[in-house]
């Protein structure tokens, strides 16, 4: 919900995924998909990731000639397998992991201003994503802290391999060999030009990272598997318990969105690289995912299948709510994060999966109130009547087994409106102001 920075990172989790993902991409690579390179083709979340300044000559020391022949041997690896020439070539700045957190910190908050942070905490929390007492800031801070293993930076364009242990290992490797694919993403298709990190598009700007980091990811699965000893891929499953304990004490809506781009980005990267292809993947980029729901079903993908545009005006609404209401920015969750808001409120997870499954669109607005009084109307648009009902009837679950005051209603046959609020006052307010239908 907040501002998401257009700086691709790879969380350290998600290399456990890729090696997985290494199996089956050595089936493919036997016969089942391409297995040559194709030519050079010329031609980025609801997460935030870090991005730098530019740093000085004395912070980023050159790297000694062994250290450097293997970063040029890497990136020659990537160039090859991925089909896409360098056409600049910088040496990485290696970090330690307080100067990673520094960075991180004052970066966030260059990027991510306080209201636009007190608004998504205000909102995860009104939909009861968040716990009453949490800090959104210190989550996401903390969360890229412990998680980020590398980034690279569109504006500077300067690749950061983050070293833990103050050397260069298999980990270190890892990531390099992914940071890398992303400084050859934006060589050939630009990344800030695909604009992930769109202020009201949360939605659509996690499925575009999708195909950024799935892109990154399957790269880097592949080089892993071809240029990795068993040994190497061993010390890369040796993942420290507590950071596994720290991604997995995090509220789901965090830590599912942060993997998200790698795991799910990668499985559709590989869908469409076995396909067509590295030129396949190339051809993506000029054709952009519009939302979660094509990264989770490529054949809406394919069918170049666009969210349905829905209308709310949440400045409107809160004039329509009376003296002291506020609107903030709307904001479209889409169907990944739908799908998560069923789950965490008591929905089963194949339950909620199917409820969200048939999402068209949907735009959120969060409304502020005097005395601390809010309301969330939350318009969402269906691909049928029967998954507009079968969502109406989960959401319905939610509300109904929740803690705070809540109605569910439909304006047409395929749309359904959620309404949460602070109180019964704010509640009614906000129905009328919705113009929601309600059965007597």
């Amino acid at each position: 919900m907040s501002r998401s920075s257009s700086r691709p990172a790879v969380p350290r989790a998600a290399r456990l995924a890729a090696i997985v993902a290494g199996a089956l991409l050595l089936l493919a690579a036997c016969g089942a998909g391409p297995t040559t390179t194709p030519a050079p083709t010329p031609s980025p979340s609801a997460t935030p990731a870090p991005a730098t300044a530019p740093p000085t000559p004395s912070a980023t020391p050159a790297p000694s000639d062994d250290l450097a022949a293997l970063y040029r041997e890497i990136e020659d690896q990537v160039i090859a397998e991925r089909g896409l020439e360098a056409k600049e070539r910088r040496d990485p700045v290696v970090l330690s992991e307080e100067e990673l957190r520094v960075r991180i910190e004052e970066q966030f908050r260059a990027e991510n201003p306080p209201e636009e942070i007190a608004v998504a905490q205000e909102t995860l929390q009104a939909l009861g994503l968040l716990p009453a007492d949490a800090d959104l800031e210190q989550l996401y801070v903390d969360m890229l802290s412990s998680q980020v293993a590398g980034f690279y930076d569109p504006e500077t364009k300067e690749l950061y391999v983050v070293s833990r242990s103050g050397s260069i290992g298999a980990t270190e490797e890892v990531t390099y060999a992914h940071e890398f694919t992303h400084a050859l993403q934006d060589q050939h298709f630009g990344l800030e030009g695909i604009d992930v990190d769109a202020v009201g598009q949360g939605d659509r700007s996690l499925g575009r990272l999708g195909l950024v980091e799935g892109d990154a990811t399957l790269l880097m699965t592949r080089w892993m598997v071809s240029n990795l000893t068993p040994a190497e891929l061993q010390e890369l499953l040796e993942v420290d318990p507590d950071d596994l304990a720290q991604l997995e004490a995090l509220p789901a809506i965090l830590r599912e969105t942060l993997l998200f781009p790698y795991q799910q980005g990668g499985v559709f990267a590989n869908g469409v690289w076995m396909a067509g292809g590295w030129e396949a993947i190339d051809r993506a980029y000029e054709r952009l995912p519009d939302s979660t729901e094509q990264i989770l079903h490529p054949v809406k993908s394919e069918a170049a299948e666009k969210p349905v545009a829905v209308d709310l005006d949440g400045a409107a609404l809160a004039a329509a709510m009376g003296a002291g209401w506020s609107g903030t920015p709307e904001d479209t969750f889409g169907e990944f994060q739908i799908s998560i808001w069923l789950r965490e409120n008591g929905v089963r997870a194949l339950d909620a999966q199917r409820a969200a499954a048939g999402w068209g669109g949907d735009r959120l607005a969060y409304l502020r109130g005097p005395d601390g009084a809010y309301a969330l109307v939350w318009r969402t648009a269906w691909d049928s009547a029967a998954e507009a009902s079968e969502f109406q009837q989960a959401a319905g679950t939610v509300v109904g087994d929740g803690d705070m005051p809540g109605t569910v209603g439909v304006t047409s046959a395929r749309e359904v409106v959620v309404v949460l609020a602070s109180d019964g006052d704010a509640l009614n307010r906000a129905v009328d102001a919705a113009d929601l239908n309600l059965p007597d």
